[in-house]
């Protein structure tokens, strides 16, 4: 298949996908898919925080591949989208693939002050927050390499890494766009 106009955002927690996906999607007036936002509707439909649902998806791995699938199946009928996907970058192996990193502790202070994350984790503390963070971390690298064989953390498996610890949400875009452009006329 040939390339299409398809950016897959995925990234450690608390790394700013979700931000840096609108940031994208505003400037280039495309539409975005969230992975993210589905399994934490299941979970909350299943009375689950997101790590209690990243336990219980462990022993029920048809609920991994139906997320995973949804992402693919979005994207083989849409051009001009942004996939904020953990495994978008697997479910769509033609798109533009991002690596967002980020360091634990301004993760966590992120994620801590996140009004969105509310519904779904709760957390008296950021070194809670950092934790759990943490967990789940292990949690879905361990269910990934389980159920895929893939490894998220390669950093090989991404056309562009990008460290986004110190740059705001705007140098972040500004960064991606400049690769994506780079890729896109690449022949």
């Amino acid at each position: 298949m040939g390339k299409k106009h398809i950016i897959t955002l995925c990234g450690d927690l608390g790394s700013g996908k979700g931000a840096v996906s609108t940031a994208l999607a505003e400037t280039l007036g495309y539409e975005i898919y969230r992975n993210g936002e589905y399994a934490r509707m299941l979970a909350r439909n299943l009375g689950m925080n997101i790590t209690e649902f990243n336990i219980y998806v462990e022993d029920h791995p048809e609920i991994d591949n139906q997320i995973e699938e949804s992402a693919a199946g979005y994207a083989k009928e849409h051009d001009n989208l942004i996939i904020d996907a953990r495994l978008g970058w697997y479910a769509v192996p033609y798109s533009f693939k991002i690596y967002l990193k980020v360091d634990p502790d301004v993760a966590a202070k992120r994620a801590f002050y996140d009004e969105k994350r509310k519904t779904s984790e709760k957390f008296d503390t950021i070194e809670e927050q950092k934790q759990d963070m943490l967990k789940r971390v292990k949690l879905e690298n361990d269910r990934f390499l389980k159920i895929y064989g893939i490894h998220k953390d390669d950093m090989s498996n991404y056309d562009y890494v990008i460290d986004t610890t110190n740059l705001t949400v705007e140098q972040v875009r500004d960064k991606i766009l400049e690769k994506y452009n780079e890729w896109l006329n690449e022949k």
